[in-house]
């Protein structure tokens, strides 16, 4: 399967200012705060801009080729969501299904209540279902998203730990206290880790399989896995081995060696050509040349705004926006501090990788990087400048 190209001016990209684009990219290489970057840009479902600059690994100097390997860390999320809209639209997973339905032990997890006076244990006042699950309503959090008791608790249960596999991860998970109540609060989590351990048990093979089998192979995505076989070592991404600003070292997961847990919430390795079919997929809505994944209506409702009134965190969610099944939805043209319509989506991972599909200007656009303390700042710098050069 071959990515259809287009030239920029066909697709109303302005040249000039998509070269001002890549000099800015350079000029963050040449001051040695990013190693590398590969950056794509579609429009009406071509590609119409790619552009590759810097090292592939700072510690050789091997140069960023097109077909570089990056660790896509919770890009990985919105290929797992699809994964289970699939069993959705098949009958085979109902939204409303609650969590203990298929992992019991959830069904025993208590909430952590904390206030002023301390925290104490409370029971569930409604089950964690797979709707909260797939936008992070359900309670759950991660080590590194706040200060409080339950974050505490995930830190040194090592929650993170890839020589565990997927239901023993269900089993520490379970055995932690929840940081909300289920449906109150919308907070970053391990959800996507527990749905991909749900389309294990609904599909009877491993994550990683159904994965390669069921998305991957449709749709010519050759280079996704939760590992990075021998042969092709020479393509991975390396960060600097200290930050360029605090100089922390940058510690990456080892995408060499066969992970036991193929987590649903990030571990997968991509390259540019395999993630931009993924996103012709969406901004195709669920088709990909003739493969349909999904139905047109299924992606319309994944990408609508399934928060309501739920808060968010107004960090890692910015104001003006809400949150459907896998992706962050843009609700309102302003408030948020970047440009994009709305009804715009998008994800990224922690290491810097990200994208976002804007169906009213039907634009999709990614920026692959390996720079994770700089991660926000080079995201708010692609965003504005893709919309920049817009020339339509």
């Amino acid at each position: 399967m071959q990515t259809e190209w287009t030239r920029p001016q066909e697709a109303g990209l302005h040249p000039q200012r998509l070269g001002r684009l890549a000099g800015a990219l350079q000029r963050e290489i040449d001051r040695r705060r990013l190693p590398g970057a590969i950056a794509v840009i579609g429009r009406r479902g071509r590609v119409a801009w790619t552009h590759c600059a810097g090292t592939l690994d700072p510690a050789t100097g091997a140069p960023m080729l097109p077909d570089s390997l990056f660790r896509i860390f919770s890009m990985t999320k919105p290929i797992v969501s699809v994964a289970a809209m699939m069993l959705f639209e098949e009958g085979r997973l109902a939204l409303t299904d609650p969590l203990a339905q298929y992992l019991p032990e959830f069904g025993a997890t208590q909430v952590m209540a904390e206030d002023a006076s301390g925290h104490r244990l409370e029971a569930q006042r409604a089950p964690i279902t797979v709707h909260d699950l797939l936008r992070h309503t359900s309670g759950l959090t991660y080590d590194f998203t706040g200060t409080g008791e339950v974050n505490r608790q995930y830190a040194l249960a090592n929650l993170a730990d890839r020589s565990r596999s997927n239901a023993a991860l269900m089993t520490a998970l379970a055995a932690l206290p929840l940081a909300h109540q289920p449906g109150t609060r919308w907070e970053y989590s391990r959800s996507t880790d527990v749905l991909g351990r749900l389309i294990e048990i609904i599909s009877g093979q491993t994550l990683g399989e159904f994965l390669a089998q069921r998305v991957f192979a449709p749709l010519g995505m050759t280079d996704t896995a939760f590992q990075v076989a021998p042969g092709q070592h020479h393509r991975i991404a390396e960060p600097f081995a200290q930050d360029p600003d605090s100089g922390a070292p940058v510690r990456l997961y080892q995408p060499r060696e066969k992970p036991a847990l193929e987590g649903g919430g990030g571990g997968l390795v991509s390259s540019a050509a395999d993630y931009t079919r993924f996103l012709k997929l969406l901004a195709g809505g669920g088709r990909l040349g003739t493969e349909r994944l999904l139905s047109r209506d299924t992606v319309a409702f994944m990408t609508a705004d399934h928060l309501g009134s739920i808060p968010g965190d107004g960090v890692l969610l910015p104001p003006g926006h809400g949150f459907g099944l896998g992706f962050a939805v843009r609700t309102q043209a302003g408030v948020a501090s970047l440009p994009g319509s709305v009804g715009s989506f998008f994800w990224g991972g922690i290491a810097g990788t990200t994208f976002w599909v804007d169906p009213a200007r039907e634009l999709f656009a990614m920026m692959l990087v390996q720079a994770p303390a700089q991660r926000n700042e080079y995201r708010a710098l692609f965003r504005t400048m893709v919309y920049a050069a817009l020339d339509d």
